[in-house]
């Protein structure tokens, strides 16, 4: 193992999920900076690098293409979910509005692998929301094969990716999902979901949820010092039980 890609979410103009407090954007970028320094302190030999190190938007393609072109061992995307849904209303006046429903109990950590879901109601909602940057990108169907995440049928090109780091993920994934949960965080599992920053990955490749931005306890702990650095020392500490399991040096 000698190269660690760690990809904070969203970026620049599209800040991810919006907390009481803060972004999705600003939170997984302080947490990817340290995650790079923890990594090249206690993992001597392995170098870990960024795809993006300040306040920018990366396209979904680009973040992988970096990893790619390093041949990078391991691809880990960092961000936080939301509970939150946006519904529109009628008022009084025949006009609709946007309203945000919010979900402030719903609490926990998940981590996804690339796969093809079928999108039914329910276990698309992450999905949608983490591909919608793409339509923000110009040439967004160039850059991914005619890919739409507004046409949940486009997401059948998922379904012809590569196979090979499946197991792999899944397996680093798992891994991940347990450090949280000795720390006692909620575990809402290891799930597959038809993901574009994941798609392209020629190397195991994860999208972990941090927590929910939409709870104000899980925000404030994310943005603390502790929290940070607990979920640093657990994502640390799973890839260094991959690196074992999988005997790399």
């Amino acid at each position: 193992m000698k190269l660690i890609v760690i990809d904070p979410g969203h970026g620049g103009k599209i800040p991810g999920a919006k907390g009481r407090i803060a972004a999705e954007k600003d939170i997984v970028l302080q947490v990817s900076k340290k995650l790079k320094v923890a990594i090249e302190k206690e993992l001597p030999g392995v170098t870990a690098l960024l795809t993006r190190e300040t306040d920018v938007d990366v396209p979904f393609h680009q973040r992988t293409a970096l990893a790619n072109k390093n041949h990078a061992d391991l691809f880990i995307s960092v961000h936080c979910n939301s509970a939150d849904a946006e519904r529109r209303v009628r008022g009084k006046n025949g006009k609709y509005s946007t309203q945000i429903l919010r979900r402030p109990q719903v609490s926990g950590t998940e981590t996804f692998v690339c796969g093809f879901n079928r999108l039914q109601r329910g276990e698309s909602d992450v999905a949608v929301r983490e591909n919608a940057d793409i339509l923000l990108e110009d040439n967004y169907k160039d850059n991914y094969g005619g890919f739409d995440p507004n046409d949940p049928s486009t997401y059948i090109i998922f379904s012809l990716m590569k196979r090979t780091y499946r197991d792999k993920s899944i397996r680093f994934a798992t891994y991940i999902q347990n450090e949280y949960s000795k720390k006692g965080r909620p575990n809402r599992g290891v799930q597959e979901l038809s993901l574009a920053v994941l798609a392209p990955a020629a190397m195991p490749a994860v999208l972990t949820e941090i927590g929910f931005i939409s709870n104000p306890e899980e925000e404030k702990f994310m943005l603390s010092e502790a929290g940070q650095e607990e979920i640093v020392n657990n994502l640390v500490n799973a890839i260094k039980h991959y690196r074992t399991s999988s005997g790399l040096q």
